[in-house]
């Protein structure tokens, strides 16, 4: 089943999702605007649905690659989001669980593709200027204490 048979609105189940906190070696965060509900037009992390039989690191791969055109080295998982939205009459009419990863830039010049309406990267003491979600804020922050510890800051 190809993700575009999957109901999003009013899904049967919670959709699986992933995406990446994806740092550069200056330490700034990859951001895109989204082009497409929910939350079109708002700021957040590259990512996007699992498809079946796609292991969690590849799909990872293939949604930065497909969202930005860039090729990523997946860390570790930074965070679990969980967005729920209901419509006016209390109904479920979104529901998703992303598993967010941290990740290294290693090629390609980043670029909106996809449904991806635009892109940047970001330094941390700018991100106020992208309004994320708390919950993506908090996994930014997190991705890259993570990346940090792991020795990739060019300093």
């Amino acid at each position: 089943m190809s993700n575009d048979s999957i109901r999003r609105r009013y899904p049967d189940a919670p959709l699986v999702g992933v995406a990446a906190a994806v740092f550069d070696d200056a330490g700034r965060v990859l951001l895109v605007q989204r082009g497409r509900p929910p939350r079109a037009g708002s700021w957040g992390l590259p990512g996007g649905l699992l498809e079946v039989g796609e292991r969690l690191v590849d799909g990872v791969q293939r949604e930065v690659r497909e969202e930005c055109g860039v090729e990523i080295d997946v860390g570790a998982v930074a965070g679990v989001f969980e967005p729920i939205t209901r419509d006016a009459a209390g109904r479920i009419e979104y529901h998703y669980v992303v598993i967010d990863f941290w990740a290294r830039w290693v090629s390609g010049e980043a670029q909106a593709q996809d449904d991806a309406a635009a892109i940047a990267w970001v330094a941390l003491d700018a991100l106020d200027l992208y309004d994320l979600s708390p919950d993506s804020r908090r996994v930014v922050e997190q991705a890259h204490a993570m990346w940090v510890d792991a020795g990739c800051r060019n300093d």
